[in-house]
């Protein structure tokens, strides 16, 4: 059989490290706050929203936007389920939150 590991195994993280791996912690202990959600990605991508409106093409962010609006709007066209609007939405929101959050 192949080496692969068991789950039930404690030997690779042992039981006191298993609530110490990342993304294991349930809450912030701070704030009480879900750990698993981003609170500050709309803020974020208002002010991005907003800044590239006001700079236009002149805006980092503006062609990469509108180049994954481009191929989410293609891809939308040639899917017969999904059209050429709801896929270049789609690839822009993609895109933007891929500036957002590398």
């Amino acid at each position: 059989m192949a080496n692969i590991p068991d789950d039930r195994d404690n030997d690779r993280y042992g039981s006191s490290k298993r609530d110490e791996r990342p993304g294991s912690e349930k809450q912030d202990a701070g704030n009480g706050r879900n750990a698993f959600q981003d609170h500050e990605l709309i803020p974020d991508a208002t002010a991005e929203i907003k800044a590239m409106a006001a700079d236009g093409m002149e805006h980092p962010s503006t062609k990469p936007v509108l180049a994954g609006a481009a191929v989410g709007a293609f891809a939308g066209w040639v899917l017969p389920v999904v059209g050429p609007i709801v896929g270049g939405v789609a690839g822009a929101g993609f895109m933007l939150y891929k500036r957002l959050r590398p």
